[in-house]
């Protein structure tokens, strides 16, 4: 199962495991990862300069092996005040029932966020970090170029195959495209999330039939069926995430395992903008069914994410699944609680 991604990022397994943000990809599921000889990447969406740095040292404490960073691309937003009162409205019933602190105060401007994801790519180069991807859209030429300069295979996130030409055309080595069977947030930029919605099986023929740089599949793959499918059809490796969520390794809340392990055929994933403002899939429960009503009203990423980030906080303190942002992909019935390296055996080995 050897290739020009695998060669050109010495890989043993065209496996990739899916970057979650928030504490999820921890050190130990990276090392174990890359150990396995596939892909640890690190979610440094939410981290700033130094948290990311701190988390590469660790990695690389870890293990020789390559490893990566993805970074979320900062888009302008603008802050309506309008918006936000009718968000924080209808946030106080779950502030009031789980003891959650009603912040206002904690915003960043876009010019603040970009100056963080330029910090955190000027460590990325500095740390000399194998590999670097991004989610939400594509960054400049600049940072390209001089990530590649500094010898980083570079990646994007598509979800669509005009999204895929256009990472192309950036000058990036490879792209993953994201089925709508992903769990976590939507990585579409130029398409609306309806137009976006493509499912796997359909996005990756078209797209390696355009494009020349590898293609890597994402969404929904839990087995080694799904990675062999997805090689069959024209991938070059298969990107994880529900698998890897459930690993013992995973920095996931012990809530959410349990909620993915124990999902019921009738408890299904759903899209919601609620917890974040932007389009992400997850198990569906009572805050997502109660923000449903004005979802389309709610203030845009990042600002409802910060807006319902002491909810999330004090939910999975409280043990409250009721309240927390569950991601899941929408094949959960096959994870397992198991390790990274029973999970890559039981993905390529018993292939």
């Amino acid at each position: 199962m050897t290739n020009q991604l695998t060669d050109s990022l010495c890989l043993s397994r065209p496996i990739i495991q899916a970057p979650m943000a928030g504490g999820i990809t921890t050190a130990e599921l990276v090392i174990s990862v890359s150990e396995a000889g596939a892909l640890g990447m690190i979610g440094a969406g939410y981290l700033d300069a130094e948290s990311t740095r701190h988390q590469i040292r660790e990695v690389k404490a870890g293990t020789r092996k390559p490893f990566g960073v993805n970074l979320f691309v900062p888009a302008p937003f603008t802050i309506e005040e309008d918006s936000m009162k009718r968000a924080q409205q209808a946030l106080e019933p779950f502030q009031v029932k789980l003891g959650a602190k009603n912040t206002a105060d904690f915003f960043v401007s876009y010019e603040q966020a970009l100056a963080v994801f330029y910090e955190q790519v000027n460590v990325i180069i500095e740390e000399e970090v194998p590999v670097c991807s991004f989610t939400f859209g594509i960054p400049s030429r600049e940072v390209i170029l001089s990530l590649k300069q500094n010898g980083t295979y570079t990646i994007g996130t598509a979800t669509t195959l005009a999204e895929a030409q256009a990472v192309e055309a950036s000058g990036m080595d490879a792209v993953v495209m994201q089925g709508s069977e992903a769990g976590g947030h939507r990585g579409n930029f130029l398409a609306d999330v309806e137009s976006s919605m493509i499912g796997l099986m359909a996005l990756i023929p078209q797209t390696v039939d355009q494009v020349s740089i590898p293609v890597i599949a994402a969404g929904g793959i839990m087995d080694r069926r799904g990675v062999q499918a997805a090689i069959c059809l024209g991938a070059q490796a298969a990107q994880l995430g529900t698998a890897f969520l459930t690993c013992k390794e995973s920095g996931a809340n012990d809530i959410h395992k349990q909620a993915v392990l124990e999902r019921q055929q009738e408890d299904k994933t759903t899209l919601t903008r609620a917890f974040s403002g932007k389009a992400a899939r997850g198990i569906e429960n009572d805050f997502i069914r109660d923000m449903r009503k004005m979802e389309q009203e709610l203030p845009q990423f990042p600002i409802q994410n910060a807006l319902t980030k002491p909810i999330r906080s004090a939910a999975a303190q409280n043990n409250d699944r009721e309240a927390m942002a569950l991601w899941c992909g929408q094949n959960p019935n096959a994870a397992e609680p198991i390790t990274v390296r029973e999970l890559m055996h039981k993905l390529v080995d018993e292939a």
